[in-house]
């Protein structure tokens, strides 16, 4: 099982750099652009997914994935933090749901943890997170894509390589 967990590193440590290359790539004014007033902008994403992070990693073994401290609504009123508090914010996030991950052995992956009041394996859990940050990380590399147009560089492989 060690491979799982291996796997899950990899695999977080992937949807962050892509993140970041892609966030590297825009403006600081265009982290905040939105395309109409019920969407979300780069930095709205990316405060949701950090504080998602706080709340559903901090012990992650012992206590539901909903803190009761966690403003969830909050994250999405665009406070317009200047790019280096996002970016801390971002590392923050990431900071306590790499550690969770990293203090987990192969013995836990079967054990049973809430989020919502629901209960799911370990490694359930896992899977639920990984696909959420998945599809944040989606929205926030198309909209840089949108928004930077022809100079952008790619992610991955580009076409026709």
């Amino acid at each position: 099982m060690s491979a799982y967990l291996d796997t899950i590193r990899y695999e977080l440590h992937a949807y962050k750099v892509m993140t970041e290359r892609a966030v590297a790539q825009v403006g600081d004014e265009q982290l905040y652009w939105k395309p109409d007033d019920e969407a979300n902008s780069i930095a709205i994403i990316m405060q949701h997914m950090a504080g998602n992070m706080e709340s559903r990693w901090t012990d992650f073994l012992m206590t539901d994935g909903e803190k009761d401290w966690w403003d969830r609504d909050g994250e999405f009123i665009d406070g317009h933090l200047a790019r280096g508090k996002l970016m801390e914010v971002w590392e923050a996030g990431w900071a306590t749901c790499l550690a969770a991950i990293n203090g987990l052995s192969d013995d836990d992956l079967q054990k049973t943890v809430t989020i919502r009041d629901e209960e799911y394996t370990v490694m359930g859990a896992i899977q639920r997170q990984l696909a959420h940050y998945a599809y944040h990380v989606g929205q926030i590399t198309w909209v840089a894509r949108s928004l930077v147009g022809p100079g952008w560089q790619t992610l991955s492989v580009a076409r026709n390589r």
